[in-house]
């Protein structure tokens, strides 16, 4: 196990505090803010541990505050409903006495339906893309400094783009990208743990479809970006640690928002997971 994963797994490891209520902490890798799928996977986890015999279908969640890596956040978990079928949960993360994220999550007992879903894009494998080992090899010299950083760090998420070109230029592209990505190292077996890896993971790249157009990308210094809600659909059982095709676009951007969408399929083309994203992406004000 990588120590990248070692460090997800133990940060999703929430400590129980009272019922209801546990304490999470952040990695110490020198960002300022705190990651918004790190506070998805952590609020999941919490959620999940006041539930028994149903597994996660749907959250819905709200980032109000920055969060600050350098103290605990506190998950509050409120009981909505329990019925024969679904349960529901609101989880609150505090932070300085103040609320930062706000969640609702849908849990069901496992039932047999219709089942129906949209065909997965055709895209190159993954193995048959540049690793992260090879892109930054072969790139990162010459590309911006925030991108250097971003790819130099271990991560405990893989990701495989199909196509690269947006770091590497300022061109106006169209708003659709597809990325492979996976957990970069074995996870245990238990499904829990895959659904708040891959809720961890749903946050990234999502948001950078919307800037495509506008030739800019999220680590552009002249951009303000962050997530301001974000939706997730678990669909049909997955492993997290398998490569899963992330498939994103953004319909539109306006007022100084965008907003995206994501399709998670798994190697033999079965739609997993459905995420829909708003974020900010406001130009900083230079003084003159």
């Amino acid at each position: 196990m990588s120590n990248a994963i070692e460090e997800l797994l133990a940060i999703l490891d929430l400590e129980p505090l009272e019922q209801n209520l546990f304490r999470g902490r952040s990695p110490q890798s020198g960002w300022q803010r705190v990651f918004g799928g790190q506070v998805i996977g952590q609020a999941l986890v919490a959620a999940a541990r006041t539930v028994e015999g149903r597994d996660a279908h749907s959250l819905h969640a709200y980032f109000m505050r920055p969060g600050d890596p350098a103290v605990p956040i506190i998950y509050e978990v409120e009981r909505i409903r329990d019925g024969k079928s679904f349960a529901t949960r609101w989880v609150v993360a505090i932070q300085h006495g103040h609320p930062i994220f706000s969640m609702s999550v849908s849990f069901q007992v496992p039932e047999a339906g219709f089942d129906h879903q949209i065909a997965m894009p055709k895209v190159p494998p993954p193995e048959d893309l540049p690793s992260e080992a090879e892109l930054r090899q072969a790139f990162l010299e010459k590309a911006p400094e925030p991108v250097r950083r971003y790819w130099q760090r271990e991560r405990p998420i893989e990701i495989r783009p199909v196509d690269i070109k947006h770091f590497l230029s300022r061109k106006p592209l169209d708003p659709v990208q597809q990325v492979w990505v996976r957990a970069s190292g074995a996870l245990p077996a238990d499904p829990e743990i895959h659904r708040c890896v891959l809720a961890y993971a749903s946050d990234f790249t999502l948001l950078d479809t919307s800037l495509f157009p506008h030739g800019r990308i999220i680590f552009d210094p002249e951009v303000q970006a962050a997530s301001l809600d974000h939706a997730l659909w678990f669909h049909r059982p997955f492993r997290a640690d398998e490569w899963l095709l992330y498939s994103e676009d953004s319909p539109s951007a306006s007022g100084a928002r965008g907003f995206n969408r994501g399709s998670l399929f798994s190697r033999d083309g079965r739609l997993i997971a459905s995420v829909a994203q708003e974020g900010l992406i406001r130009l900083r004000r230079t003084s003159s």
